[in-house]
């Protein structure tokens, strides 16, 4: 499959990964504000075989998450992009959009702008017909991403992570939704 190797937008590029990503890449997942809304931060072999899997997504499938990079500096800031989701649960199966930013990146717009250039590839160039993002519910921050993108909160959707433990504080989730008929409202709205 041939895989998308680069989105942009205006402030940010999103290309697959190099090997030289990953001390930044793992001093993002070592971050405990990064991480507070995973179950915990990353060791840096663990953040090296998250490199590695993202990479498999991309050769299986084409597309995955990308590596994120100010187009002025640069600087790598953090990843954003589409996975498969890998366990089964109502909504499944279904391809989700995430993203991680280094802190000092936060509060700019750049998750949001980022995930429009994944949305835009996600309904046109791969003919998605839905997204779906989903975070443990005290996660604010990544909910109002999901929000300013025109995603919508599936109240009936909410779920227990499957990989989480019974009665683990981040096990319940809440999953929002896009379609390609929303996104296309949404930009010509």
């Amino acid at each position: 499959m041939e895989q998308i190797k680069e989105l942009e937008s205006p402030r940010l590029r999103l290309r697959l990964w190099r090997d030289t990503d990953l001390p930044a890449f793992a001093a993002l997942c070592a971050d405990p504000k990064v991480m507070r809304y995973f179950p915990a931060p990353l060791s840096r072999l663990e953040s090296a075989a998250l490199i590695g899997r993202f990479r498999g997504h991309f050769a299986e499938y084409g597309y995955g998450m990308w590596a994120l990079e100010h187009n002025e500096t640069g600087a790598f800031i953090g990843c954003t992009g589409l996975l498969n989701v890998s366990f089964a649960a109502a909504f499944t199966p279904a391809v989700e959009i995430g993203w991680r930013l280094a802190p000092e990146y936060w509060g700019l717009g750049y998750a949001s702008e980022a995930a429009w250039a994944v949305l835009r590839c996600a309904f046109d160039r791969l003919a998605l017909d839905q997204v779906v993002s989903f975070t443990s519910e005290p996660n604010l921050p990544s909910q109002k991403v999901m929000q300013a993108i025109g995603m919508q909160c599936d109240l009936e959707g909410s779920f227990e992570h499957p990989r989480l433990d019974e009665g683990h504080p981040l096990r319940p989730h809440v999953l929002y939704r896009i379609s390609r008929a929303q996104w296309l409202e949404t930009l010509h709205g």
